[in-house]
């Protein structure tokens, strides 16, 4: 297998992750320029007349240390040994049962409150103090952040701004300083983006690395809260479970079998309402320890999000603006046409959408003419129709009427000469009629 190991490592011994077993890490040895030719080329010492494009130095950086999550182990041995503590302070003080809960002092209040469901309390008070110790370490590291923020990390003295050419003085400068305090959230977020502008030349990838590196350090500082978050969900219930376990145990202890003895059921009964004012004290303490450890760890929160937005801050209004990746020199030209194009486009544009807008402008008036047309045209035409159609049929009507009346006459005359002829027909029913020969006369004869 090809391990890697950082370079504090160097002949230390660890286990190797594939077979379990034992090894020495190897010292870390720089490699040595060789002097021998290269294949079909100049030796080293003919060298010197060819150009070769600068190499950049090789760092390693060094090893991150969790900037907000303190050792696990470390945190729960403070968190025990805090715990045995408290509970031997308070042991001495403990009161007898035969003293009434009346008549407590503090400190006998305090062991009664420790000591009456002692698994339960002393699991609540080592949640507490092991939350407590987190909290503290935590503190620790966000005051060690602090201090970082006060170094002088981008000096002037190497550049007003940061380019390809002074790039890794700003990077040595970095690993020059204190070891204790380059090891911090913004250190070694301006050494990889620096590093990487070192690399790339260009500031939107730097400014994307921010951006996420960003993101994972809000995500980092987010989970380190999981812990605490447990703990405070898990104080308050397992007073809850304290509260229920003496309820059972002061319902339990009541016993009614000698009815008949008063003074044996007053007993019985001072026994259980004594049980039941004990058994809310596992609760009480659940909240107060909850309500102790819930302020101070949101206000730890809170410095911790206004710290990384600080960091988030100097990046984007100190790093950034200085770094200078050649773009704009290098391009001025090309950005100069580039603006003259779109100007011209813009203008080009600007004039076609006025024309647009004024030939639409005229196609609706045209449009608005043209149904007005439309509708005039129909309207004549419609009333046109109507007075043609009344005319004509005001016409006919009156030759029909004609008609019907001359009909009327024609019918009535005829019935009349049919009545006459038929009272000449009966007058020559009656008479009778001669006919004499007229005896015709010649064309030349006299009368």
């Amino acid at each position: 297998m090809s391990l890697k190991a950082e370079p504090d490592q160097a002949g230390k011994i660890v286990r190797c992750p594939g077979c379990n077993t034992k090894m020495q890490i190897p010292e870390f040895v720089a490699p040595e320029p060789s002097n021998m030719p290269l294949p079909n080329g100049p030796g080293l010492d003919q060298l010197e007349s060819i150009n070769y494009a600068p190499q950049r130095p090789q760092r390693l950086g060094w090893k991150e240390t969790d900037p907000t999550n303190p050792n696990g182990l470390v945190t729960f041995g403070i968190g025990l040994v805090l715990t045995l503590m408290w509970f031997g302070i308070v042991y001495p003080f403990v009161p007898k049962d035969s003293v009434s809960s009346s008549h407590y002092t503090t400190m006998q209040f305090l062991g009664n409150l420790f000591y009456k469901h002692f698994t339960i309390s002393f699991l609540n008070t080592l949640f507490f103090c092991w939350a407590s110790a987190i909290i503290y370490l935590k503190v620790q590291k966000l005051r060690h952040q602090r201090e970082a923020l006060l170094l002088d990390v981008l000096p002037f003295e190497f550049g007003q701004e940061i380019n390809s050419e002074n790039v890794s003085l700003f990077i040595d400068h970095l690993y020059n300083l204190p070891v204790r305090l380059r090891d911090s959230l913004m250190v070694n977020r301006l050494r990889k983006s620096l590093e990487l502008f070192e690399v790339r030349s260009s500031v939107s990838d730097v400014s994307g690395m921010m951006s996420s590196q960003s993101d994972i350090d809000s995500a980092r500082i987010g989970g380190s809260y999981t812990m605490l978050k447990a703990f405070l969900w898990a104080i308050p219930l397992l007073g809850f479970i304290g509260t229920v376990v003496g309820l059972s145990h002061a319902i339990g202890g009541m016993s009614f079998s000698d009815m008949g003895n008063v003074d044996a059921i007053i007993k019985s009964l001072g026994a259980v309402t004594g049980g039941l004012g004990t058994a809310f004290d596992a609760t009480l303490l659940g909240l107060v320890l909850a309500v102790s450890l819930n302020f101070p760890m949101n206000a730890l929160a809170k410095n911790e999000d206004e710290m990384l937005n600080d960091i988030d801050a100097f990046c984007n209004e100190v790093l950034l603006p200085r770094l200078n990746d050649g773009a704009g020199a290098a391009n001025g030209d090309a950005v100069a046409i580039a603006d003259s194009v779109i100007k011209g486009l813009a203008s080009a544009q600007k004039e076609f959408l006025v024309d647009l807008n004024e030939l639409s402008k005229r196609m609706n008036d045209y449009a608005a003419n043209l149904d007005k047309r439309s509708d005039a045209f129909q309207s004549t035409v419609t009333k046109e129709f109507i007075t043609n159609m009344t005319a004509m049929r005001t016409e006919v009507s009156a030759s029909l009427r004609e008609s019907m009346k001359m009909t009327t006459q024609y019918i009535s005359a005829l019935e009349t000469g049919i009545r006459g002829l038929n009272t000449v027909l009966k007058e020559l029913g009656q008479q009778q009629i001669v006919v004499q020969q007229v005896k015709k006369k010649g064309w030349f004869s006299r009368e």
